[in-house]
């Protein structure tokens, strides 16, 4: 059984994974935080909300729209420079970060902004009626009770994200898959391929069932 997984080296898939969950934890922290904010901050500034400004609103949606169009792997190698300016590489774990978070925080800024549309409207004038301050609305009343929404987008985000730490690959952004890229199809070792597709599909099941846990949990509260 064994022998037809004799290109698989334990500590190079190890160390793949390790890359793996480096990737994917430090680029959802960036993402969820900016993400966030730019979700909030379209939402606010959407007409009819607590802080319209339809101009505003029009620009950062602009942004965040053609960001979410260009496919991961052109805008990777677009803001190589960016990247190299800001973390000083633009390969390995470091290298990859950066477009991780520019591709998923739009994404995600998007899941906000929906999942706060679904709050109650009547909740919101309660508030204000009682001299409430925007600021007070969004972090006691917005985002209490789109909780439920917003993890359930962050679950959603970490699974994109696992797709696109594969994709890294392409630059040698490490991870696994780099791994598969480079042994897997390059060196036609089927092995190291098929054991990295397990890795992967093992890892999204775990954040998927995390995240629903997290969604349950919220929404009892």
């Amino acid at each position: 059984m064994f022998g037809h997984f004799s290109n698989v080296r334990p500590a190079e898939l190890q160390e793949a994974t390790y890359a793996t969950l480096r990737m994917l934890g430090l680029s959802l922290a960036f993402t969820v935080v900016l993400g966030l904010l730019v979700g909030v901050l379209l939402f606010l500034t959407s007409r009819g909300q607590l802080l319209s400004q339809p101009a505003v609103y029009a620009v950062l949606s602009f942004v965040v729209n053609v960001l979410r169009s260009v496919p991961f792997v052109i805008l990777m190698i677009t803001i190589m420079p960016f990247t190299k300016w800001l973390t000083g590489t633009s390969i390995g774990v470091e290298g990859s970060i950066p477009p991780l978070v520019v591709a998923a925080a739009p994404f995600f800024a998007r899941l906000v902004e929906t999942s706060l549309r679904e709050v109650d409207r009547g909740v919101i004038e309660a508030a204000q009626a009682m001299g409430a301050s925007s600021w007070s609305i969004v972090r006691r009343v917005l985002l209490r009770e789109a909780g439920g929404g917003l993890f359930a987008g962050v679950t959603l985000t970490a699974v994109t994200l696992v797709s696109f730490t594969a994709m890294s690959g392409v630059i040698g952004g490490g991870g696994l898959g780099d791994l598969a890229l480079r042994y897997g199809y390059q060196r036609f070792q089927t092995d190291v391929m098929l054991v990295t597709v397990v890795l992967l599909v093992l890892l999204v099941q775990l954040l998927q069932t995390l995240g629903d846990l997290l969604v349950r949990w919220v929404s009892r509260k």
